[in-house]
């Protein structure tokens, strides 16, 4: 009867407001991150430092499954429970990390990653000009006021007024739409890949959770984070327009699909089960 007993924590309720508010404050990173380089960067320079930015959103997801690895090694139980009193090991279907110890620590340097960001300027001098904000004339100076007036008397109707006919035109761009398509490919193997693919290693290789996480983040991350910043140098050293650089990413793109294909002619032999592929005797 104990285990028919449903559990009536409220916990995973704190966990999900939790990644709520962090998918709230990790949003604005990318779109406004890009914008802001886009701004105050020379021309040239901007895709390189749009790749390093890239770059680092790959560095992330890299030192965060090596976190998640040693988390994993640890038992879920830390602290209230001694080593001596656990019987199972990494390796055993039963055995649960310290996923939560991983979430302390993210959350600790999310906080203080984010001190920096309050000393940001309101505004830049776009690089390789030379005047400084203390001289800018009249002026821009009245305008820049002006506007930030108006932006601080909009209400909610006339933003949305404007976003709605902005976002019909953003779906009628074919370039637009491409891209977010593409993007939508390449997040969803992506996806699955981080989802199926350390299940994938501990049943048919025997890894536990740890060495599975591991492998992924030291296998396939760095090499991702090595083509985001070459792509950005080489956007910057030969000054490519934005169809040079589609065409680019289509050729880049397209030798990696036809590379999957001889997944197909790597066949295993299926792990012995019984009932299945073996019997029971």
């Amino acid at each position: 009867t104990e285990c028919e007993k449903k559990p009536q924590s409220l916990l995973w309720i704190f966990v999900m407001v939790g990644n709520i508010v962090r998918g709230m404050g990790e949003t604005p990173i990318m779109p406004l991150g890009i914008s802001y380089l886009e701004d105050f960067a020379k021309a040239e320079n901007s895709p390189f430092y749009i790749g390093c930015l890239h770059t680092a959103t790959v560095i992330g997801p890299f030192l965060g499954f090596l976190l998640g690895s040693f988390c994993a090694q640890l038992f879920v139980d830390l602290g209230s429970v001694g080593a001596e009193d656990i019987t199972i090991t990494a390796t055993d279907a039963r055995w649960v990390g310290a996923w939560w110890l991983g979430i302390l620590i993210c959350a600790s340097l999310n906080l203080l990653a984010g001190i920096p960001f309050w000393f940001l300027p309101k505004s830049l001098v776009r690089e390789g000009e030379t005047n400084e904000p203390e001289e800018m004339s009249k002026k821009t100076v009245v305008l820049l006021q002006e506007n930030d007036k108006n932006e601080d008397k909009q209400t909610m109707y006339e933003i949305a007024k404007d976003f709605i006919p902005f976002l019909r035109a953003l779906f009628r761009n074919p370039v637009y739409m491409l891209f977010i398509c593409v993007t939508v490919l390449q997040f969803n193997a992506f996806n699955g890949m981080i989802s199926f693919m350390p299940k994938y290693l501990e049943q048919q290789f025997g890894k536990s959770a740890s060495d599975a996480i591991f492998l992924i983040g030291v296998y396939n991350l760095p090499v991702v984070c090595v083509g985001y910043f070459l792509g950005g140098l080489f956007m910057k050293k030969f000054k490519i327009n934005i169809y040079q650089a589609a065409n680019t990413a289509f050729w880049v793109s397209l030798l990696p699909y036809l590379l999957y294909f001889t997944s197909f002619w790597t066949i295993c032999d299926p792990s012995p089960v019984a009932g299945l592929t073996v019997s029971y005797e």
